[in-house]
């Protein structure tokens, strides 16, 4: 088993809860700004190719993101191929704002487990 490269940090005490939930609200606030750029970049392509209004931009930016698909029929070739990027990088990008939210979690469960190895020895 490799054993880390410092070890005084794999003995440390898990951060205060203040600390760890610090972590999260940071984390979060990333979140939820990745989710709004990504919302306005699909409201944006949306009201350039397929020339829809800024309500039915919207609704099908936000159907894609939250990975429930578009909504109408799109008009252009320019439109059909940027709903469909843009639905490859909603699911990136859905991927990617889970793990910037379990991140912290997943790091303070796994530094707790250390620690009980380590007490066990």
């Amino acid at each position: 088993m490799p054993q880390s490269r410092n070890p005084a940090r794999r003995q440390s005490a898990l951060a205060p809860r203040r600390v760890f939930f610090q972590r999260l609200a940071k984390n979060g606030a990333f979140a939820a700004l990745l989710i709004l750029l990504s919302l306005a970049a699909g409201i944006a392509g949306y009201v350039y190719f397929a020339r829809m209004p800024l309500v039915d931009a919207f609704l099908n930016a936000a159907m894609i993101l939250s990975g429930m698909g578009p909504v109408g029929e799109l008009p252009t070739a320019s439109a059909k191929i940027f709903a469909g990027l843009y639905a490859i990088y909603s699911g990136i990008v859905i991927i990617a704002t889970t793990g910037v939210i379990l991140g912290p979690v997943l790091h303070r469960m796994m530094h707790s487990f250390h620690l009980a190895d380590d007490r066990d020895n």
